[in-house]
């Protein structure tokens, strides 16, 4: 088909109806503020050191100091050389944060509702109803930006390899990849991981459809086409690919040594994360109707209620000023769901549910199986522990299941998928050669389901649930039983008002319908009306939870901590040292100092290890081997002080014994009464650099070793033994990429104390360098350089094979 500047007209007025939402929704952004995010408050803190480095030398740093006293910033936000694929993202997200990623919801939607080839006015109310569903607002925010990321580029993905399924085979190879290297960039692999999961269940459509028409060569080359868009999409990455992958060996997601817990309880050892950990936050089946219904469970823990509701006066009972209740009614904790912490519903929406439901009893074929399988597979998942067997079977059995926690979070993919088939329900609606009995029927049914439910929880509210939650007990012990019948009250009430409020808005979708089917209403102009009642109905409950409250200026996001007196006393100490906060948030130390505290998700497993066994409990020992010189401790007035422990060990220190044990336990039990300004521990077998047994060594009143200049990537020491010594550095050991010289020469040190770096030095006076310098970032760099400059001709000779055919 000939191109046309008309035809492209309605889809440039999409684009900019998206930008035009996207910045309503989030309007303050247009003021020149920032949304305020939990998450990224703590991000800044741990990234604080690295931009800093970055902003007064003009380079790169893949290392930090400032948090867990040491760790590589690759999941920091680290910028790797010739990312050009990162460049594209960028163009995409033009936005101010957060429109740029509720724009990007919006846009890929569209695009895969197009390559399904539904009208680009459905195509546009699908993608309001998939990018205002509440659990996609409601990670913006909290702060979750790399998951709403990863999030809005899945459509994308999908369209690519509905694409080449399709035979579109040159349009589909090059989607795939750009989608796909698109995907990684975001740097959330549980995203892309369920993302895999649900092109699995999309791949096995095709084939069972493949085999029927007996078109499997075409499928098989379709999957080899993927296969090869999907290597390009992960080399146009390679620098973080590699990096992450050769990092999450030695994070909380990799395999430990240890067979004990901190406790002294015997450790299931794994190669992934604890399943207690993994299933924290598990669905339960009864929040389910949260997808129906947003409070149906209560909605979040941090409620508000307002000053009429029965929680404010419970508040007032118990002593509190009409200020003080007021100000606790609006974070009540209704939820009485089994998670521990919930912020909000994952609420679909009622009009998008129904029409999902509608659409069961219209759409046929492959396209309604992989969304229906989909949507139930995500549900079944997201029960997690509740659903024992198939979730153990997962974490068992599944290659890299187990590498992640909060298998809630698989829900995304029924958030995607029932929006695809309810809008195909419209699509089958409008349908000229679909029996006006069947649609007829289909509303019937969808409105008896759907309405019916509705109807029901509303009658036998009080028989079918208690609205007792998981935390009444502690509520009970602190406010009394009054306070509890009080949170119970509120809960009833917000299920009663919102169940009447999606029993209503299905009635609305059913008479919009039924109005069409009885020629009363046009399509476009029912069109229109669902897109008033997603909006009504979606943007209403969001509000609720991110709102134009959540904004400030953009100085308080930029500079979230300011120094207080302890923080201002320790920064006149110009010397190399740690600090430990026992009172502040996990990023506030590593925003201003070299810290032991942070806030991340895959953090290095032996120095989480170290911190469950020693540093938690304040053992004095092991905070001294970190070199940590000051403790941010809280006086008895509530004030915070600076406390100095004059018993630090120091940057490094010569010892007179390296003393070999038989296993990771007993290294780490070791440390809790190790004399560890003397003696150094390390476990027989861990790395052919290890010594095979216990060493001695002579430290005379007149050997030192002293740090001379520290940098996050560069560390300089000067040593003086008249003896051949063994020196050991307060630095947390990582492998890949810290490279060891003695005056030039390089060298390789080793790790003892479980977590630290050690290092033989020969007698003299010597120069000791630690440089980060990971071989990991040159080779990824160069094979992303090599991929980009492929795929760049790549695209111009599909362009150019487009334009050709289309005779433009």
């Amino acid at each position: 088909m000939p191109f046309s500047i008309k035809r492209i007209v309605p889809h440039i007025l999409i684009f900019l109806g998206f930008v035009i939402v996207s910045l309503a929704y989030f309007s303050p952004v247009l003021q020149g503020k920032e949304i305020y995010q939990s998450d990224i408050v703590q991000f800044i803190g741990m990234s604080k050191q690295q931009k800093d480095f970055k902003a007064e030398t003009g380079e790169e740093t893949y290392w930090t100091n400032g948090a867990f006293a040491g760790m590589p910033t690759y999941q920091l936000g680290a910028k790797y050389p010739h990312n050009y694929i990162k460049k594209i993202d960028l163009a995409l997200r033009f936005l101010p944060r957060p429109a740029d990623y509720l724009f990007l919801y919006l846009l890929g939607f569209y695009v895969l509702l197009l390559v399904l080839k539904v009208d680009f006015k459905l195509a546009a109310l699908g993608a309001l109803a998939f990018g205002f569903s509440t659990y996609l607002i409601i990670i913006l925010g909290v702060g979750h930006n790399s998951k709403a990321h990863a999030i809005a580029y899945m459509p994308l993905a999908l369209s690519g390899i509905i694409l080449t399924f399709r035979q579109k085979y040159i349009a589909g190879f090059l989607l795939t990849a750009l989608a796909m290297g698109l995907e990684i960039v975001s740097n959330h692999f549980q995203m892309t991981y369920y993302l895999m999961l649900l092109v699995l269940i999309l791949g096995l459509a095709f084939l069972v459809d493949a085999y029927k028409k007996q078109m499997l060569p075409h499928f098989f080359k379709s999957v080899g086409i993927l296969f090869a868009a999907v290597i390009l999409a992960v080399a146009l990455n390679a620098t973080g690919v590699m990096a992450t992958q050769e990092y999450v060996k030695e994070s909380t997601r990799g395999k430990t040594e240890l067979t004990i817990n901190a406790d002294g309880s015997p450790k299931v050892v794994s190669n992934g994360l604890d399943k207690d950990y993994i299933t924290q936050f598990s669905y339960g089946f009864a929040e389910t109707f949260n997808l129906f219904i947003p409070r149906f469970m209560g909605g979040g823990n941090g409620e508000n209620v307002g000053k009429d509701s029965a929680t404010y006066e419970a508040f007032r009972k118990l002593g509190a000023t009409t200020t003080q209740a007021a100000e606790e009614a609006k974070r009540a904790p209704l939820y009485w769901g089994d998670q521990p912490i919930v912020e909000a519903p994952a609420y679909v929406g009622a009009v998008i549910l129904f029409l999902f439901v509608f659409a069961l009893f219209l759409v046929k074929g492959r396209l309604k199986w992989w969304l229906v399988g989909g949507t139930v597979f995500s549900l079944l998942l997201s029960y997690g522990k509740n659903l024992g067997f198939l979730t153990n079977f997962f974490i068992d059995y599944v290659p890299m299941y187990n590498k992640f926690r909060a298998v809630t979070s698989i829900q995304v993919l029924l958030e995607l998928c029932i929006p695809v088939l309810g809008i195909f329900g419209l699509v089958r609606l409008f349908n000229t050669v679909e029996k006006e009995d069947n649609k007829q029927n289909a509303l019937k049914y969808a409105t008896i389901i759907t309405g019916g439910l509705a109807l029901l929880f509303l009658v036998l509210k009080s028989s079918l649930f208690d609205f007792v939650g998981v935390n009444d007990g502690f509520y009970r012990q602190n406010y009394g039983a009054e306070f509890v019948d009080a949170l119970k009250e509120d809960r009833k009430s917000v299920f009663t008002s919102d169940t009447l409020r999606s029993l209503i808005l299905v009635l609305l979708s059913a008479g919009l319908i039924w109005g069409y089917l009885k020629g009363k209403l046009k399509e476009n102009v029912l069109i229109v009306a669902f897109a008033v009642l997603i909006l009504f109905d979606l943007v209403g409950v969001d509000k609720r939870y991110v709102n134009s409250e959540d904004f400030v200026s953009s100085i308080k996001m930029n500079k979230p901590f300011e120094a207080d007196a302890a923080d201002q006393a320790i920064l006149q100490d110009k010397s190399y040292y740690r600090v430990f906060d026992l009172v502040s948030g996990p990023s506030k130390a590593s925003y201003f100092h070299n810290s032991l505290n942070g806030y991340n998700a895959a953090e290095l497993k032996r120095y989480r290890e170290v911190f469950d066994f020693y540093i938690s409990k304040n053992n004095m020992n092991v905070l001294n081997m970190f070199n940590t010189k000051y403790i941010i401790a809280q006086g008895e007035k509530g004030e915070t002080f600076p406390y100095t422990n004059k018993d630090a060990n120091g940057a490094a220190w010569f010892v007179n014994t390296l003393k070999m044990v038989d296993s990771a336990n007993d290294e780490i039990l070791a440390l809790d009464s190790l004399e560890n300004k003397q003696v150094a521990v390390f476990a027989k077998g861990t790395g052919a650099l290890i010594p095979t047994e216990t060493k001695q060594f002579t430290v005379d009143s007149l050997a030192s070793i002293k740090i001379e200049e520290h940098q996050p990537n560069e560390l300089k020491y000067k040593s003086n033994n008249d003896n051949n010594g063994f020196a050991v550095f307060s630095e947390v050991y990582y492998g890949n990429g810290w490279k060891t010289f003695i005056d030039g020469e390089e060298t390789q040190h080793i790790r003892v104390n479980y977590t630290l770096r050690g290092l033989e030095i020969p007698a003299g006076q010597h120069e000791i360098v630690f440089k980060f310098d990971p071989d990991v970032v040159k080779t990824g760099s160069s094979i992303a350089l090599a991929s980009s400059v492929l795929f760049g001709l790549l695209l111009l000779g599909g362009l150019f094979y487009g334009l050709k055919k289309s005779s433009f």
